[in-house]
């Protein structure tokens, strides 16, 4: 069975999202939630949205998140419980960061990076699996405990 991974973009990642979107297809169960047509009026926190809903929900394992540097789609994932995001421009840290610390959405810098590199990027955070490692799961513990009482908090 394929991984099922939801990706999106907002203008400033329209079209490394577009390209990667098909070069990931034939390997995985790639789910496009747009933008379907380019818009320089819209607005990274809308696709963020629906690429965190479809995490949260079950409909999909991973995202993969474009805007322009990648900075702004992270900071407001990173804003939803359940959803560990990070921002990638080395292969290490796109698996390290699924291997030690369960992420789970890829953010992705459209105005940074180049197709081949975002290839090699989403291919190792697609590939790789938390390590399930003692010290992982502790970590990731303290970093759900954060989560949990900043909302309790609210």
């Amino acid at each position: 069975m394929k991984l099922r991974v939801c990706i999106a973009a907002d203008h400033g990642g329209f079209d490394l999202k577009n390209e990667l979107y098909v070069r990931l297809k034939n390997k995985y169960e790639v789910v496009d939630l747009g933008a379907s047509a380019f818009d320089d009026n819209d607005d990274y926190p809308d696709f963020v949205m629906l690429v965190v809903r479809a995490i949260t929900s079950g409909q999909a394992e991973r995202g993969i998140l474009v805007c322009g540097s990648g900075v702004g789609a992270c900071i407001a994932a990173n804003k939803v419980p359940g959803i560990r995001a990070g921002l990638c421009h080395d292969t290490y840290s796109a698996h390290q960061g699924v291997e030690h610390d369960n992420m789970n959405v890829l953010c992705l810098g459209g105005r940074v990076i180049g197709i081949e590199l975002a290839v090699a990027l989403a291919e190792a955070f697609l590939s790789s699996s938390f390590s399930e490692g003692e010290r992982h799961r502790r970590r990731l513990q303290k970093v759900l405990f954060i989560e949990k009482e900043f909302r309790r908090n609210e």
